[in-house]
């Protein structure tokens, strides 16, 4: 089983199976539908994270429900999910169906993508993830689910605490006086409070995860929307001459693979831990030091070339201190390891382009995603 028990969990644990084990269950009959099992709600099920943690709880034997408003690229329902529903989570009645009958929230659904998509379209990001989050949470109280998951981010941190490059790590309590660097991490933050002030006023249990740069294969790794590790890797595939870089590179992140991801969210979503808790490694890399891990899976040693492009705060570590204190667990998978299997997957999905006879040339390069409204106009038509 996952857990020994379900307040303190050992990595030795984790990925052997059977996480709604039968302590949990005996612990908790009321999180129980009829039939002795979990009916589970994803919301964004079909995104990046969202499809992995409905295959993992699918395989635990959960029944999964997911809800989207664009179908998976990667993978069919059948493959994460008993349901599929298609559904705009901005409006309260859709998340209501989706949520209904769920003993289990988790609300992974939101607007987003890299800075490339961040920086040009922070508007249209406040209005739709403030309205998926409220309506998810809400939907999950009408509806008497008895846990909600909020998948919040290392974006809610103080942009103060986050210029040096060799930033020792965030703690959970640094959030607050809030400043983060822009509206999707002011957003996540407050969404935050909403669920911990659920909590306190009706009979649902609240966990929060602040995620930290999240990558693996299967998600979204051209576009503009894409982040750093999918960019990275498509760029050391296809690149000849020079690696493009946005900035100097001096600046530093910490990256967690899916796999950590999908585990430490459900470890915190069956824990009796109430406050929020960062979910990432505090492996911590600069920009060019992360460029040549990827060129060295290609065998290239390219010069790298730093151009002009948004590069968010210096420096973002998790500090895991309270996790491992809280679960006895801290994503561990190292950055090498990773990056490699997000590598391969990455250089597959060109050289399927390349064969039907597309161009990857402009592969090579990142782009800044001009502001689009489309998602706030078709709410009235």
């Amino acid at each position: 089983v996952i857990f020994t028990s379900f307040s303190r969990a050992t990595s030795q644990h984790i990925a052997m199976g059977n996480t709604v084990a039968q302590d949990f269950k005996a612990a908790h009959p009321e999180e129980l539908n009829e039939n002795g099992t979990v009916k589970v709600c994803i919301g964004g099920g079909a995104g990046f994270i969202g499809s992995h943690l409905a295959k993992k709880l699918k395989e635990e034997g959960c029944y999964v429900v997911c809800a989207d408003w664009k179908d998976n690229e990667f993978m069919e329902p059948s493959e994460f999910c008993h349901e599929f529903l298609k559904l705009d989570l901005r409006l309260l009645e859709n998340c209501v169906t989706a949520t209904k009958g769920c003993q289990h929230v988790y609300n992974l659904a939101a607007d987003m993508g890299g800075m490339g998509f961040i920086v040009s379209n922070q508007s249209v990001l406040l209005y739709n993830n403030t309205m998926i989050s409220f309506n998810m949470l809400e939907a999950a109280r009408q509806n008497g689910a008895k846990r909600y998951f909020y998948s919040s981010t290392a974006c809610v941190y103080n942009e103060d605490l986050q210029t040096d490059p060799a930033n020792p790590g965030l703690r959970e309590d640094m959030a607050w006086p809030a400043n983060p660097q822009d509206t999707y991490g002011l957003e996540k933050l407050y969404a935050e409070e909403m669920a911990l002030a659920y909590a306190k006023d009706f009979p649902i249990k609240t966990r929060v995860a602040r995620y930290h740069n999240v990558y693996g294969p299967r998600g979204t790794w051209k576009g503009g929307r894409e982040k750093v590790p999918a960019a990275f890797c498509r760029k050391a595939v296809v690149s000849t001459e020079e690696f493009e870089v946005w900035g100097d590179g001096l600046q530093t992140r910490s990256f967690m693979f899916i796999d950590d991801c999908v585990n430490g969210s459900i470890l915190i979503m069956l824990s009796d831990c109430v406050e929020p808790l960062n979910l990432g490694t505090d492996e911590m890399v600069d920009m060019n030091e992360f460029a040549r891990i990827a060129m060295g899976f290609a065998g290239k040693d390219l010069p790298i070339k730093h151009i002009p492009g948004p590069m968010g705060v210096r420096g973002r570590n998790s500090d895991n201190t309270m996790i491992k204190a809280k679960l006895g667990w801290a994503p561990s998978i190292p950055i090498r390891t990773g990056l490699k299997e997000t590598y391969d997957w990455i250089k597959a999905q060109i050289e399927a382009e390349s064969a039907g006879g597309a161009s990857t040339a402009a592969y090579s390069s990142s782009e800044v995603v001009a502001q689009v409204t489309d998602t706030l106009d078709e709410l009235t038509k």
